[in-house]
């Protein structure tokens, strides 16, 4: 009789870490480290994904996308009591651990995606990251953790289309500003507008060898499920498609959810499925279903941990 076992399917990939729970914003900041013991709780430890230990990102990877000042501001407030990057992204001893680690655990996920280790896989960082400048920390985010694994996947891995789509409420002006003027990768997001940053405006679409691989699609104040379908059928899924990315990278933020105290929207869990599961299908339709999500906001625990589980059913 032959002993060798069945292929077992590929698993899901989870990057979560105590380490994370150490970035201290203070008291009463909406980034905070409930956040992070929410979704534990509804992961509890569950075995039927793969968990995954993060890596401490390299400086030299970190500065793929940020300047050596932002890197050496991040460094010197290493072991602080408190820092303010700016006056709504605060740091506390250990956030600057917390930062390189939230970039190198996109990192490697990413790479046991690309390397066939995992199916997909959703990584649970603090700080988030999209906000994050090339020269500086802001809204929350100290370092661009999408923007260093696109990087990451361009640099390392030889990738050429590569899709961050962003349905996080706030725009992510960082992510859009790093590749802006690049075709190799294509930013998308869905994000209510006007409001914080203040960028992402339908017009905003690239320049130069980027002329056409930015996608905003900017919502008004309290849009729903139904709006943000009407927003991946006739825009974000028809250039998706005809970008044919190798490689998916979700900014997955749920403060457009109805219980968010930030984000103004009216998104539901259904609303939250049917963006990724229509992202997940794109995966499976031009890249081998290779998708990594990465979480960026989401300040109510309940509605957080409703779209964290959307998400999850989706892959």
């Amino acid at each position: 009789m032959p002993t060798t076992n069945p292929t077992t399917e590929k698993k899901t990939g989870l990057v979560w870490d105590e380490r994370y729970l150490l970035h201290d914003t203070g008291l009463f900041h909406p980034e905070r480290p409930e956040r992070l013991n929410a979704i534990k709780q509804i992961l509890k430890d569950d075995r039927s994904y793969e968990w995954i230990t993060p890596r401490i990102a390299s400086i030299d990877e970190i500065a793929w996308v940020h300047t050596k000042d932002h890197i050496d501001e991040v460094l010197k407030c290493d072991g602080i009591s408190q820092h303010f990057f700016d006056g709504d992204t605060p740091a506390g001893p250990h956030s600057t651990e917390a930062a390189f680690l939230a970039a190198g655990g996109l990192m490697k996920a990413v790479q046991e995606v690309e390397e066939g280790k995992i199916k997909n896989a959703f990584v649970f960082p603090r700080p988030p990251g999209h906000h994050a400048e090339s020269d500086h920390a802001m809204g929350f985010c100290i370092f661009n953790n999408v923007a260093i694994a696109a990087q990451y996947l361009i640099k390392q891995k030889n990738k050429k289309r590569i899709v961050i789509m962003d349905f996080d409420v706030h725009h992510g002006n960082g992510t859009q500003h790093f590749f802006y003027e690049r075709s190799d990768v294509f930013y998308l997001s869905t994000h209510r507008f006007p409001f914080y940053p203040g960028t992402g405006s339908g017009d905003e679409t690239g320049v130069g060898e980027g002329m056409g691989t930015t996608l905003n699609v900017p919502l008004d104040a309290y849009a729903d499920d139904e709006d943000y379908r009407a927003s991946f059928e006739n825009q974000i899924i028809p250039a998706i498609d005809h970008y044919k990315p190798d490689f998916i990278l979700v900014s997955a933020g749920y403060d457009a959810h109805i219980r968010d105290p930030l984000g103004g929207m009216k998104v539901t869990k259904e609303g939250f499925f049917m963006m990724s599961q229509s992202l997940s299908e794109l995966a499976k339709k031009h890249c081998g279903g290779k998708i990594v999500y990465v979480l960026e906001g989401g300040y109510d625990l309940k509605g957080l941990q409703e779209g964290v589980s959307a998400t999850l059913e989706s892959l």
